[in-house]
C-alpha cells in the first residue's frame, strides 16, 4: 500500500521539462521571503505606525491598484521583449523597492511606494505565467502550473511561519528579507535559466498552445471568466488582509499562531496538490473543478460564523479554503493558457492578472469599510454569499464553451 502510494506520488512529478523545474526553484527562492503582504495590515495597525484598519485597507488596496497597472504593462512587455527579461527586471527592482518601503514611516509615502512596488512586482506575474505555458506541454500543463504553485506555497509556508516569528520582534526586518529573496531569485534566473532563442521559443509556442485566433478582448467567454475570477479574488484575498486582523483582534490569536496556520495553507498545497491534480487532470471539464473549489472557499468564510474556540475555527477555515484553492486555481491557469496563441499569450496572462488585481484592490478596501460600518460577521456572510454566486457563474460558463 505504501509503495503504491509512493509510486503515485512519484508519477505526479514525472514528465515535466527541466525549464519548468528551474522556474519552480527560482519561484521557491523568491516566495521563501514572502513576509510583507500577509503581515501588511498587522504592520500598519501596530504600535509605531498606528494606522486604522481602514487606512491599512487603503494601502493594501493601493497594492492591488499597482498590480493592475503592473499586470497590464507586464503582459505588453512580455509579448514585446520576452518573458525572461521581464522576470529579471521586475525581480531585481522589486527587491530594491521592498527594502526602501521598510524604511518609510510617513503614511503618504507608504501609500506611494506601496503603489510603485506593486506595479513593478506584479509585472512579474504575466511573464512568469507565460514562461510556464511555453515550457509545458498540453498534456501536463495543469501539473506544470501546479508545480509552480507548489514552489510558491512551499515558499509561502516557510515565509509566513518565519515571518510570524520575525514580526513578533521587528516588522521592519520583514521588508529586508522579502527584498533580499527577490534579488536572489533574479540572480538565480540570470545564472541558471538562460533565455531561449526566438526560433526555439516560437517552436515551443506551437507545441504548447491550442489557440483561439481572436483578440483577447473579443473572446467573450474569456471576458466572463475574467469577471468571475475578479469576484473570486475579491473574496479570496481577504485571507491576507482582513482575516488576519480578525484572527488577532476578534479571536485574540497571537502573531506566531497566525503565521503558523497561514503556513499550514502552503504546506498542505505542497503535500497534496500535485498528486490530486495528477489524478483529476483530463477527467472532467475544467469548470467543474473551478466551480467546486470556489464553493469550498465560500463555505470557508461561512465557517467563521460558528461559535467555536478561536484556534479551532481558524484551523477549520484555513483547511477548507486551502482545499478550495487546490481544486480551483490550477485549472484557472490551464483555462487561459489553452485559449491563447503566440501573438497574445502575454495579454491573456495579463488580463487574468488584472482580474485578480482588481479583486485585490477592491476587496481589502471595501471589506475594511464594511467591518467598520457593521462587523466581521456581516463581512463573512457577504463573502460566503458572493463566492457561492461566483461558483454558479463558473458553472454557467461551462455551458457556454
Amino acid at each position: 500500500m505504501f509503495k503504491r502510494g509512493l509510486n503515485l506520488y512519484r508519477s505526479s512529478f514525472t514528465g515535466l521539462s527541466r525549464e519548468t523545474w528551474l522556474l519552480a526553484v527560482i519561484m521557491l527562492i523568491n516566495r521563501s521571503g514572502t513576509m510583507v503582504l500577509p503581515f501588511m495590515t498587522l504592520y500598519l495597525t501596530s504600535k509605531g505606525v498606528d494606522r486604522t484598519l481602514s487606512e491599512a485597507g487603503t494601502v493594501v488596496g493601493l497594492w492591488g491598484l499597482g498590480a493592475i497597472i503592473g499586470a497590464f504593462f507586464g503582459g505588453k512587455l512580455t509579448d514585446k521583449i520576452g518573458f525572461h527579461k521581464v522576470q529579471l527586471i521586475t525581480l531585481f527592482c522589486g527587491g530594491i523597492l521592498f527594502i526602501i518601503l521598510g524604511q518609510i514611516r510617513s503614511y503618504p509615502l507608504i501609500c506611494l511606494f506601496t503603489f510603485i512596488l506593486s506595479t513593478v512586482n506584479e509585472a512579474f506575474r504575466p511573464a512568469n505565467a507565460t514562461a510556464v505555458a511555453v515550457y509545458s506541454k498540453p498534456e501536463n500543463r495543469t501539473r506544470s502550473n501546479s508545480l509552480n504553485r507548489l514552489a510558491i506555497n512551499l515558499g509561502w509556508a516557510l515565509g509566513v511561519s518565519v515571518g510570524g516569528v520575525i514580526a513578533s520582534y521587528s516588522y521592519t526586518l520583514l521588508f529586508w528579507v522579502d527584498g533580499i529573496t527577490n534579488i536572489l531569485a533574479a540572480l538565480s534566473l540570470l545564472y541558471f535559466l538562460k533565455p531561449v532563442s526566438q526560433k526555439k521559443e516560437d517552436k515551443a509556442k506551437e507545441l504548447v498552445l491550442q489557440p483561439i485566433q481572436r483578440s483577447v478582448y473579443k473572446d467573450k467567454n474569456f471576458l466572463a471568466f475574467a469577471f468571475f475570477t475578479m469576484l473570486f479574488g475579491f473574496c479570496f484575498f481577504q485571507m491576507f488582509s482582513t482575516v488576519p486582523s480578525y484572527f488577532r483582534d476578534g479571536l485574540h490569536l497571537s502573531e506566531k499562531y497566525i503565521g503558523a496556520i497561514m503556513a499550514l495553507n502552503g504546506l498542505l498545497i505542497v503535500l497534496i496538490e500535485m498528486v490530486l491534480i495528477n489524478f483529476l487532470e483530463g477527467k472532467r471539464h475544467l469548470m467543474i473543478y473551478i466551480s467546486l473549489g470556489t464553493l469550498l472557499c465560500g463555505i470557508a468564510f461561512l465557517l467563521l460564523l460558528l461559535p467555536l474556540h478561536g484556534k479551532i475555527i481558524s484551523l477549520f477555515m484555513i483547511l477548507m479554503i486551502t482545499f478550495g484553492e487546490i481544486i480551483s486555481m490550477p485549472f484557472m491557469n490551464s483555462y487561459w493558457a489553452a485559449r491563447a496563441n503566440d501573438k497574445n499569450r502575454g495579454q491573456y496572462a495579463a488580463l487574468v492578472t488584472i482580474a485578480w488585481s482588481i479583486g485585490q484592490t477592491m476587496g481589502p478596501y471595501a471589506c475594511s469599510k464594511l467591518v467598520e460600518a457593521s462587523s466581521f460577521n456581516v463581512m463573512f456572510m457577504a463573502l460566503g454569499g458572493l463566492l457561492c454566486f461566483t461558483a454558479l457563474g463558473f458553472s454557467w460558463l461551462k455551458s457556454k464553451d
